[in-house]
């Protein structure tokens, strides 16, 4: 419609059909159509602003709850309890086994190998007979000996004979001497005559003494032609044949076998001073030897060092283990698993519960709904060890979120307790 004019004297005596026939015209229906466009664009505008005024607020009210929402968020969170270590503590280190006892052997009789019983590899008892070295000029030594001795014997005799023959002449001779009959020279002539042949007789026993020692020498060097095993083991080493000469010298002797006891293997380790507190003699060992998958060693710590080494802060321990049907061979490389008696308490928790950080490794532990930080030890894999700052049956928060820090309020999920390895 178009606005029309009517003048206000006129409006109570208003012409309908007149006013129509304004409006029809032109130039009025232009006036109206502009007042009513005017007035849609003022209300899509004012309808604008009210939806935008609308969502702005809607988006602070929503913003407001979210960090109402965080600020008051309780993390749900698994934990598993703390379990304490096994009593002992098993330790695997590396090692190289050798011998019980090594023996090389040198000629102590100077003379021809006359035979030969053992070769490399030969296993041989304690006492066995290994060679036999002949040297006449010994046996000759030994027959002057004794013929020397036996001399040196009868003379102990004579010496008898003579202070038996002196005696009686002072015996015979001293009442005379007290009665005069006889001068004092010649009592004192008998006395001393006497006390000569007692003092012979000390030399002449004294002679035999040493005759004797030398026959033992020579016996033994006799002895010492006959080559035999010092204890039961394997011939390792063979330096002599039929036929060789050998020396007995204290400096360049002849050497001759190298024999293994081999019945019991010695293995030395160097234990960490972590472990190396509560290792005494008669812990229990185990050893596995790469080479021999299927079967284990049973061994016992027999000695170990009462003092660290300086430079590496280890423990030089000693195992004897049991080898009666020679599977070990001297110089093998082998594992030793010691189960040492722990010296002081410490617990376990799962791996999965290890926070890293510039503070070093550590876990969470939930007390009264709060979670609280704590220091580890040591890792051992897939568990944690724990000296102090917790308690056995605590619960410690499994995979911890990277905000979690001491103090975070959370909502614990009991996890299964680990399984102990």
């Amino acid at each position: 419609m178009h606005d029309v004019d009517i003048p206000d004297h006129e409006q109570e005596s208003v012409d309908w059909n007149t006013v129509k026939a304004r409006v029809d015209r032109p130039d009025a229906r232009h006036r109206w159509g502009g007042r009513v466009l005017g007035l849609g664009a003022f209300l899509l505008l004012a309808a604008g602003l009210a939806l935008g005024a609308s969502r702005s607020y809607s988006q602070q009210r929503q913003v407001i709850a979210t960090a109402e929402q965080i600020r008051d968020f309780v993390p749900s969170v698994r934990v598993a309890p703390v379990q304490a270590s096994d009593a002992t503590v098993l330790v695997s280190l590396p090692a190289t086994t050798s011998a019980f006892a090594v023996a090389n052997m040198y000629a102590r009789a100077s003379g021809y190998i006359e035979k030969r019983y053992v070769d490399i590899g030969d296993r041989v008892k304690e006492g066995q007979l290994l060679v036999e070295i002949v040297a006449p000029e010994l046996d000759h030594q030994i027959a002057q000996a004794e013929a020397t001795l036996v001399q040196l014997r009868a003379a102990v005799e004579q010496a008898h004979a003579n202070k038996n023959l002196a005696q009686v002449t002072w015996d015979r001779d001293r009442g005379l001497v007290e009665k005069g009959w006889v001068t004092p020279q010649q009592g004192d002539t008998d006395r001393f005559t006497l006390q000569a042949r007692e003092a012979a007789i000390s030399v002449a026993q004294a002679n035999v003494a040493a005759q004797q020692a030398q026959l033992r020498v020579l016996r033994q060097q006799k002895a010492y032609q006959r080559v035999v095993a010092p204890f039961e083991g394997v011939v390792t080493k063979r330096n002599v044949d039929v036929g060789d000469l050998v020396h007995a010298d204290t400096t360049s002797g002849t050497f001759m076998f190298t024999i293994l006891q081999s019945n019991v293997i010695r293995a030395q380790v160097y234990v960490p001073q972590d472990s190396a507190f509560g290792l005494r003699p008669g812990v229990d060992a185990v050893v596995r030897v790469p080479e021999i998958p299927r079967r284990t060693f049973p061994g016992t710590v027999t000695r170990i060092a009462e003092a660290l080494e300086a430079g590496t802060r280890t423990l030089l321990t000693e195992i004897d283990i049991p080898n009666p049907d020679g599977a070990i061979q001297p110089g093998s490389y082998s594992i030793i698993e010691l189960k040492i008696p722990r010296k002081t308490p410490s617990f376990l928790v799962s791996a999965d519960a290890i926070i890293f950080n510039q503070n070093g490794p550590q876990i969470a532990v939930v007390e009264d709904g709060t979670a609280h930080i704590r220091k580890v030890t040591r890792d051992l894999g897939t568990q944690v060890e724990v000296d102090d700052g917790v308690e056995q049956g605590e619960q410690v928060i499994i995979n911890p979120p990277v905000t979690l820090v001491d103090g975070s309020k959370v909502r614990p999920r009991i996890k299964p307790a680990i399984p102990r390895t």
